[in-house]
């Protein structure tokens, strides 16, 4: 068991070093953090821009190779170099993350335990108005836009939530917390959780619509299975048979599932970050870009990277928990 979590660590750990260079590359060919000075009045000297994007590892005309040299060496020693407005990459990472790291822990972990038990409801109840409700619910959110979602869920908090209920249990729609808001610690708990509900809601909408498709199928393939029949033969009640061995095995696939899909949910929480005005990682991401700030879009992409190597372990001890054949190997 050991040596296959080992095995598979330091299989992530190539890919997230090559995703990291891969991400550096394109960042470092298509970014031209030059074109930051064009229209200024004053333009600046070409001595002047050179000497600081010189200094900001961000000149265009010093080969990428060399770039990514000085890079990945100041990476090692703990240090992601500074962004284009001169400030340490690693102290905005770090307040941003936390920030990312709510919606996406909260949204993947939500999401994944309703649509699986819905996928799991579906299957059991298979063509009855619950499965067919849950269906069809299922497709109109896999259809519709994140950004369109995200939208939806700001119109339906202003327009019917908050125009009917107390100021106590608003939702609020637009950044992490009320900036002058003080209080008992219970206060601004509340403040944050009212803040936290709508963006959460929004991510945890789409995962449910995406695993319970998944979970659905999965399960009405082992209800199928000889091995349930002979357990039931055997004397055990369906419903037992169906918790204990059926969903362990129909859980197996979405083990691996899970840590694709967790990747996908980053881009997902770029657009709500954007529309609720949370400033994560997805927020400054798109800004970066704008800004042709290349050693910011390579600390977002080793952010990316690091959190897929996670979710893959994560998914790696479930499949070992729910597939004895794993801890056997």
């Amino acid at each position: 068991m050991l040596k296959f979590l080992l095995r598979r660590f330091a299989n992530y750990l190539v890919l997230v070093a090559l995703a990291t260079t891969m991400g550096y590359f394109l960042a470092a060919t298509s970014l031209n953090a030059r074109a930051n000075y064009e229209g200024r009045n004053p333009r600046p000297s070409q001595t002047s821009i050179d000497a600081k994007l010189n200094e900001l590892n961000l000149n265009n005309h010093t080969p990428v190779v060399k770039r990514f040299t000085r890079w990945a060496g100041d990476f090692v020693r703990g240090d992601m170099g500074k962004t284009f407005d001169e400030r340490p990459v690693w102290g905005e990472m770090k307040q941003r993350m936390g920030v990312s790291l709510r919606l996406l822990l909260l949204g993947s972990l939500f999401g994944a335990a309703l649509g699986v038990a819905m996928g799991v409801i579906g299957a059991v109840k298979q063509y009855s108005f619950t499965d067919h409700f849950t269906t069809a619910w299922a497709f109109v959110l896999l259809s519709t836009p994140v950004f369109l979602l995200a939208v939806l869920l700001k119109f339906g908090a202003v327009k019917y939530w908050n125009a009917h209920v107390p100021d106590s249990v608003h939702l609020y729609y637009v950044g992490e917390k009320n900036p002058g808001l003080t209080g008992t610690s219970f206060v601004l708990l509340r403040d944050r959780i009212a803040h936290l509900i709508l963006p959460t809601l929004g991510i945890v909408l789409g995962q449910v619509a995406f695993y319970s498709r998944y979970q659905r199928n999965s399960f009405l393939d082992v209800m199928g299975s000889d091995f349930l029949r002979t357990a039931q033969a055997k004397g055990l009640r369906r419903r037992t048979a169906l918790i204990k061995h059926g969903l362990r095995t129909a859980l197996i696939p979405m083990a691996t599932f899970f840590a694709y899909s967790f990747g996908l949910l980053l881009t997902g929480a770029t657009f709500t970050e954007k529309i609720f005005g949370w400033h994560g990682m997805g927020e400054w991401f798109i800004d970066s870009i704008a800004k042709n700030d290349i050693n910011v879009v390579a600390a977002v992409i080793v952010f990316s990277a690091v959190l897929i190597l996670i979710a893959g372990l994560i998914a790696d001890l479930l499949y070992a928990a729910l597939d004895p054949r794993v801890r056997i190997r």
